[in-house]
């Protein structure tokens, strides 16, 4: 009896179209188009989900600096961003665009209905709104606040960086309270709900506990949204017509409601750390409020950054994909993305970087495996790969044994979506293949013939190992793991299959190319290093040869706060750490305190106090962070509460900034 296959539906978030997208936006594509190619390998029913967010009052703005439609405007952006996916091989099943009918009038219906059964009421509405983030913000949310004379808040600037503006106008309201208990009670029955679990440590404390407030759920300043249908004057909050995307892209509020029965709930939403917030308590207390299922799990990661922080048009440090994709390929972009940041974590470009991705594991570990194995049995066996014998080498089986553990540990990291940590299992067979050719001297053995059967099971191993790792890597690098099996005389839709996943698969009687060619051929570092670094790096005019004179250190006045210096035997003995931030609150009763949890590489973990929570407004900031910390200092109470330390910070002119250590530092490492 036919059996119907497992489904997996898996989404990106909706992006915003307000301007080109560039390597950060393309990073979360490529990881769900990993995890939709890899549940495809294994047999799944996969539907895959992208698209675009297509409303608001930031794209009214933009559309209208042009002189266009906002209609005109999105469809230009909408095209180009398929685009970038085509390039980008991405394997996406669908592509909705909250502009699209069947959308508009879905998200109408979800209204009303909401409307009618009490969820959603009408008001006023005062408070600060980011045009840039689509979003409404508190005083208390906001990173800085602006006051006149009279201390009056005149504005301030959102977590992202925007500035805020005061918005008075009538509005729907969403009643968020109502749901906030059965919604902690899911968080507590679901663990693995949101991941990583920081992330909804940052939702409970900063947003639920606190007191859920209703929601804004419309407009009236604007008019490029999808119209409430009872009250025209009305749009939809550009949030709550976004999230929506998920159900009505399976029919959900259609005649045909086929898909939707087929794959809701999602099994992973994968968002953006920015808007985790949206997914994990708005979209949750939509569905409950539609008496809906939950998505299975919502997986906020990082952000990929360049050393100066977020990309941004106006640091002038965007890196465009389609540059790397045109001159070193497109699996070199697809492996660095997936292979250098650990996901859940913030990551940092750099060119540096992403040439030695290249050269080290693509072009010397994988490409000189492929390189070598094919000319030795060209070589040594007029290039017709031996059948397979078994064990035959007192190298074999150990070579076996660390291939079974790398696809095991390989498919718990999938199924975890620690993509990094997957990948570099995978390096670990091809290093460890790389050692078995040295171990085993095939130009040694090819001089004796009664060794003739050991010669051709290294031959067989080795190509075992290319077989399965061109396997491994399918999800992530789309072009390579065909040409592997080019190389090897195989084809890859007929012989790269899930279920060949192990030694003794390879067709006897294969021959391999007369001549292999490098899929990665080695880089000149110093030259791509500068050519990458020029595309990413704003014009500046040359400067004019300087008059200033020769630089005398001996000259200089040193400028101490403190009265006396020390000795270097006094610095010694203050013992300076990196700890990673496991959890930050604020200290109840204390204004000026936050609370921190730290991973110091004790013996557990150790908290500090420190007075910094006014140049802090939201202590969730700090999570997954590095900071340095004085770690022999005396423990002491404040406000009841132990403090095992100092955390490190840097102030001038009144103005605090916690000093951070770099992500890439162990935890409890030495500060000299």
């Amino acid at each position: 009896m036919f059996k119907e296959k497992e489904t997996f539906y898996i989404t990106t978030p909706i992006y915003y179209p307000s301007g080109k997208l560039h390597i950060g936006n393309s990073y979360t594509t490529v990881a769900c188009d990993a995890m939709a190619r890899y549940k495809r390998l294994q047999g799944y029913d996969v539907h895959y989900l992208t698209g675009t967010d297509e409303h608001g009052q930031k794209i009214e703005k933009k559309a209208a600096e042009m002189g266009i439609s906002p209609q005109k405007y999105v469809d230009g952006m909408a095209a180009d961003i398929k685009k970038l996916w085509k390039t980008l091989e991405i394997s996406n099943d669908q592509f909705i665009r909250t502009t699209d009918k069947p959308h508009v009038k879905a998200v109408q219906m979800i209204f009303e209905r909401l409307v009618e059964q009490g969820d959603i009421y009408l008001g006023e509405y005062e408070g600060w709104y980011s045009v840039s983030d689509e979003e409404y913000f508190t005083e208390t949310q906001l990173s800085e606040v602006f006051r006149d004379e009279n201390g009056k808040v005149t504005g301030g600037i959102a977590p992202s960086g925007h500035e805020v503006e005061l918005v008075k106008e009538e509005s729907y309201f969403f009643r968020m309270s109502k749901y906030a208990d059965r919604l902690l009670q899911y968080y507590e029955d679901h663990p693995d709900f949101i991941q990583p679990e920081s992330r909804k440590n940052e939702m409970v404390n900063n947003f639920i506990k606190p007191g859920l407030e209703d929601l804004a759920v419309s407009r009236t300043t604007f008019s490029w949204g999808v119209p409430v249908k009872s009250n025209p004057k009305h749009v939809v909050y550009v949030w709550i017509d976004a999230l929506a995307n998920y159900i009505t892209a399976l029919g959900y509020g259609s005649d045909d409601t086929t898909l939707f029965e087929k794959y809701w709930p999602a099994d992973v939403h994968m968002v953006g750390k920015e808007i985790v917030r949206f997914h994990t308590i708005y979209w949750p207390i939509l569905l409950m409020a539609l008496d809906l299922p939950l998505p299975k799990k919502i997986f906020g990661h990082g952000w990929l950054q360049m050393k100066d922080g977020k990309m941004s048009k106006s640091k002038g440090n965007v890196v465009y994909p389609e540059i790397l994709v045109e001159r070193y390929g497109l699996d070199a972009l697809r492996y660095y993305l997936m292979r250098e940041i650990s996901f859940g974590s913030d990551g940092v470009f750099t060119p540096e970087d992403y040439i030695n991705r290249i050269n080290y594991d693509l072009a010397n570990d994988l490409g000189n495996l492929l390189n070598r194995t094919v000319a030795m049995i060209n070589k040594y066996f007029d290039g017709k790969l031996p059948a397979w014998s078994g064990q035959q080498t007192a190298f074999d089986a150990d070579l076996e044994e660390v291939a079974g553990k790398v696809i095991a540990k390989y498919i718990s990291e999938m199924d975890n979506m620690q993509f990094s940590v997957a990948l570099a299992e995978v390096w670990r067979l091809i290093s460890r293949a790389n050692k078995y050719i040295d171990e085993t001297e095939p130009w040694i053995l090819v001089k004796d013939e009664e060794r003739r059967e050991e010669l051709g099971s290294v031959m067989v191993h080795l190509a075992e190992v290319l077989r399965i790792t061109a396997i491994l890597l399918s999800p992530f690098m789309t072009q390579s793991p065909v040409k592997i099996f080019e190389q090897l005389g195989l084809d890859f839709v007929e012989d790269g299959t899930w279920d060949k996943l192990s030694f003794g698969q390879f067709p006897e009687g294969t021959t391999v190319v007369k001549k292999g060619s490098p899929i990665f051929p080695r880089l000149d570092a110093e030259e791509e290093v500068a050519y990458i670094q020029e595309q990413i790096s704003p014009v500046e005019e040359e400067e004019e040869e300087s008059d200033a004179p020769l630089w005398d250190p001996n000259e200089t006045e040193l400028v101490s706060e403190k009265e006396k210096q020390i000795k270097y035997e006094d610095f010694d003995k203050v013992e300076l750490k990196v700890a990673e931030v496991i959890d930050c609150q604020k200290v109840e009763g204390a204004d000026k305190l936050l609370k921190f949890r730290l991973d110091a590489g004790d013996k557990g973990h150790r908290q500090i106090l420190s007075g910094i929570a006014e140049w802090y407004a939201d202590p969730a900031f700090f999570i997954g962070k590095k900071v340095v910390i004085v770690a022999n200092l005396k423990p002491r109470k404040m406000r009841g509460e132990i403090s095992q330390g100092m955390i490190l910070s840097a102030e001038k002119d009144g103005e605090l900034q916690v000093v951070f250590a770099p992500k890439e530092a162990e935890n409890g490492s030495t500060v000299a």
